[in-house]
């Protein structure tokens, strides 16, 4: 893509901002400018947890709440996440999505 360039490109973790990456240069890429919605940004819809297999909160919780998963290991067998690492190309953070799939694993049952 001619627009990325050769420059090194960060993440903006800040929820409420329409940025999803952005460059030294001032160079930026917005929430409509990226395929996937940013899982952690507010309006996000699908919220992926696991880029890969396509896994959204809204499975991770359906498993918890009617299958009686209650752990990562449930909830990947149940739900098929991290079972294809591409973890590298899928993830908008460009690392494996476990830290994020317990996240919600924990979330989810906190609030049942």
């Amino acid at each position: 893509m001619k627009e990325i360039g050769d420059s090194n490109y960060f993440l903006c973790m800040d929820e409420a901002c329409d940025v999803v990456y952005y460059n030294e240069e001032s160079k930026k890429f917005t929430k409509k400018d990226v395929k996937v919605p940013i899982w952690f940004k507010i309006d996000a819809n699908p919220k992926y947890i696991c880029y890969c297999n396509k896994v959204t909160e809204k499975q991770i919780e359906k498993v918890i709440i009617e299958e009686g998963a209650r752990n990562v290991k449930d909830v990947i067998k149940l739900t098929g996440a991290m079972k294809s690492s591409q973890c590298k190309i899928k993830n908008p953070t460009g690392n494996c999505c476990y830290d994020v799939v317990k996240e919600t694993v924990d979330k989810i049952l906190k609030k049942i």
